[in-house]
């Protein structure tokens, strides 16, 4: 990639969720090395603002709570001023919401980029084709002009992490031999049966391993269920973390299990072997781990898969086959190659 000395200002806009997030760094970084002298801001919503907060590459965070207390067109008007008050030189939206596309079109920036499957992609001056075949990693980097062939795409988000986050748990993991599992997500379709996580879980207790349980507050009461059950070889972190601190504690374990939702990208921030199962979404949409060290399992032969590119609330035809399905002793199959593979 060519490195240019403009020293102006860029704009990202990522205003998904907090996996997106996470896969946006990789493109951030490689900007900041393209235009290595010029100040880059990020427009983003609350729950993911903690990552662009630590990440070195970003100057400014702007945090925009569109679904809560700005989600008034007077509070898009005043961040539509605000960015034209910046004077930002350019702006990049890897995401591609109709919101994102009124902000771009009134923000009076002359070089914008997004993606041509964008709502009312005519706003953007440059687009760039949206390759569903590609990962979200490889994609983002396209729309920058980043040279993805030969798998150079694959670039680990960078965080700096600060040492009193450690504190928050190295009594409870010292000394252990940790592996993590995250057993839920937003979508309910995504979350691999309980049943067959108890029997992950305790594969992996009989291996050695201490499990830690990982997720959001939505995630509380799944985890304590899992934690009530294996108690002597666990320990709980649901809804006590935040995403930096969550990613910090994977740092300290040796592999990740979880569902196709956002753990599976801090894996990677982590830079952790990582499992990912995917139950109503398949890996072709573009989200699936990828450092050396990781895989993913999926049953596939279903004529209902995928149901959907994010998931529903319950199975719409009621089988949920995409788990049941994917019986535990195809995943610990693929644990025991994962853990010998680190031998």
């Amino acid at each position: 990639m060519e490195i240019l000395n403009t020293g102006k200002k860029i704009l990202v806009i990522q205003t998904a969720f907090l996996g997106d997030a996470i896969l946006t760094l990789p493109m951030i970084q490689k900007l900041k090395e393209k235009y290595n002298d010029s100040m880059i801001d990020v427009l983003c919503i609350p729950a993911t603002s903690e990552i662009f907060y630590h990440s070195p590459y970003v100057n400014e965070v702007i945090v925009y709570d569109k679904k809560g207390k700005q989600k008034s067109l007077i509070h898009l008007i005043k961040l539509v001023r605000k960015i034209r008050n910046a004077k930002y030189t350019k702006i990049y939206s890897p995401h591609r919401s109709f919101r994102t596309a009124i902000i771009i079109l009134f923000s009076k920036v002359k070089e914008t980029y997004g993606f041509d499957n964008s709502s009312l992609s005519f706003v953007y001056k440059y687009k760039v084709h949206y390759n569903k075949k590609k990962h979200e990693v490889e994609r983002n980097l396209n729309l920058i002009g980043y040279d993805t062939e030969k798998n150079s795409w694959r670039i680990f988000p960078e965080l700096i992490f600060k040492n009193e986050i450690s504190q928050k748990f190295n009594n409870i993991i010292s000394d252990k031999k940790l592996a993590a599992v995250a057993p839920g997500s937003v979508w309910k379709t995504k979350i691999y049966p309980k049943e067959y996580y108890k029997v992950i879980i305790k594969f992996l207790i009989d291996t050695g391993y201490f499990v830690l349980l990982i997720g959001g507050e939505q995630d509380k009461d799944l985890c304590q269920e899992f934690y009530m059950e294996f108690k002597n070889s666990s320990y709980s972190f649901a809804g006590m973390l935040s995403p930096v601190e969550t990613i910090s504690l994977l740092k300290k374990t040796s592999l990740l299990i979880c569902n196709d939702s956002a753990p599976t990208h801090m894996g990677m921030a982590a830079r952790i072997p990582t499992l990912t199962i995917f139950c109503s979404t398949v890996p072709e949409f573009g989200f699936y781990p990828y450092n050396p060290m990781s895989d993913f399992i999926s049953y596939d032969n279903l004529k209902c898969k995928p149901c959907g590119i994010h998931g529903y609330k319950n199975c719409p035809i009621r089988t949920f086959d995409c788990g049941y399905l994917l019986k535990p002793e195809y995943i610990i199959e693929k644990l025991r190659v994962m853990i010998n593979r680190r031998k």
